[in-house]
């Protein structure tokens, strides 16, 4: 069943867990994530990326997508989402990551997002505030969750870059929290966007624990979210590189130093990184196996993409030659199906671990289920 996001964090804080939040970038990813946390009996978050949207609408130098663009792929990646997951026996939102702007939301909502992030880290306070505070009222108009983020990561991730982390002022947060009515705030507490984070990164749970504690006192109802949170598997950093990639300075966020921060106040653990690396791994694998493959068509282009990029990690400098596939999960023949199952595979792999790690095993019978228009009704009858 989908629901709105803010159903599914609701229960994180009080029964000590918190929820991995997977990317995806593909029809296969999407039904490989839903399909794993089903089989835990876990609740899902499902996150596309603004620019995700853009790749998923056929635009595959996504950095140029346009909202046009990004409308036709929020509706992919929706009714991907739907096929797997309406029907499915646990609750699952579908989330906006790092929307840019409201052209962005609204797309996102269109086609059938549960939750949205809007990124305004970069704006002065005040202009933050406005612009999320205009978020907030769209989207709660329409039971849709939201997000936002306040003190900026440093990284790199599609169009979000810095070379300079500042950190959450505790204050500000609460601040920023009873200015916009926002239902989820991202901060910046030690962890990084990309896969080169740096070694032995040390998070500052102090800044989550403050913020949670004056959330109490103050009465906000509200979850803190970890963005940049990727663990970066060095063994498949290794076995990527092994098989003729070149992937360098990739270090991740330890997973002793993320489960010790669920106590303190995170709720939402953002992952990408590690589905880029699992993918990127099981498609360099497949063409080692089975050689035959490199000269399957379309499925041989991707073969040769790997091969010009061996730096890369991201699936989508790889995937283009079967975009039907990719968008709208078109059966392409054995050879693509080969791949698809690759890439479910890598996903699955990468998935089920945190699902266990973050303790969201067998947590889906603690979300109370609630449509959008039920949640819109209480969000009228509080105020926001």
């Amino acid at each position: 069943m989908l629901v709105p996001m803010k159903a599914i964090l609701a229960p994180t804080y009080e029964n000590g867990y918190a929820m991995g939040a997977f990317n995806v970038n593909a029809v296969a990813q999407a039904k490989a994530v839903i399909e794993t946390h089903e089989m835990f009996r876990a609740p899902a978050i499902l996150q596309g990326a603004d620019l995700a949207n853009g790749f998923m609408g056929g635009r595959t130098d996504f950095m140029n997508a346009t909202v046009e663009d990004k409308l036709r792929g929020a509706k992919n990646i929706g009714d991907a989402v739907k096929k797997y997951g309406a029907n499915s026996e646990i609750p699952i939102a579908l989330h906006l990551d790092h929307g840019r702007d409201m052209d962005s939301v609204k797309a996102a909502i269109a086609g059938g997002y549960t939750s949205v992030m809007i990124d305004g880290s970069s704006l002065p306070f005040e202009q933050n505030v406005e612009l999320t505070r205009e978020v907030v009222k769209y989207a709660h108009e329409r039971g849709v969750t939201v997000e936002c983020e306040l003190g900026v990561l440093a990284g790199v991730e599609d169009h979000v870059f810095s070379a300079n982390s500042t950190y959450t002022n505790p204050l500000d947060a609460i601040r920023f929290f009873k200015a916009t009515k926002v239902d989820a705030l991202a901060i910046s507490y030690g962890t990084m966007h990309g896969a080169s984070k740096g070694k032995n990164v040390k998070l500052r749970k102090e800044i989550a624990t403050a913020i949670k504690e004056c959330m109490m006192h103050e009465g906000i109802d509200g979850v803190l979210v970890s963005h940049g949170s990727s663990t970066v598997p060095q063994y498949i950093v290794e076995e990527i590189n092994a098989l003729g990639g070149a992937i360098t300075n990739a270090y991740g966020i330890a997973l002793d130093q993320l489960k010790a921060a669920i106590p303190c106040g995170i709720g939402k653990i953002n992952v990408d990184t590690d589905i880029r690396l699992a993918v990127t791994r099981n498609l360099r694998e497949l063409f080692e196996k089975r050689p035959e493959l490199r000269d399957a068509g379309p499925v041989g282009e991707i073969y040769r993409l790997l091969q010009e990029k061996p730096a890369a990690f991201d699936p989508r400098a790889f995937l283009p030659p079967i975009m039907d596939t990719v968008m709208f999960g078109v059966d392409g023949g054995e050879a693509v199906r080969a791949v698809t199952d690759a890439v479910e595979k890598g996903v699955r792999e990468a998935v089920g671990s945190l699902i266990i790690e973050f303790g969201m095993l067998g947590k889906a019978r603690l979300v109370k289920p609630v449509t959008l228009e039920e949640m819109a009704e209480q969000y009228r009858k509080e105020g926001i």
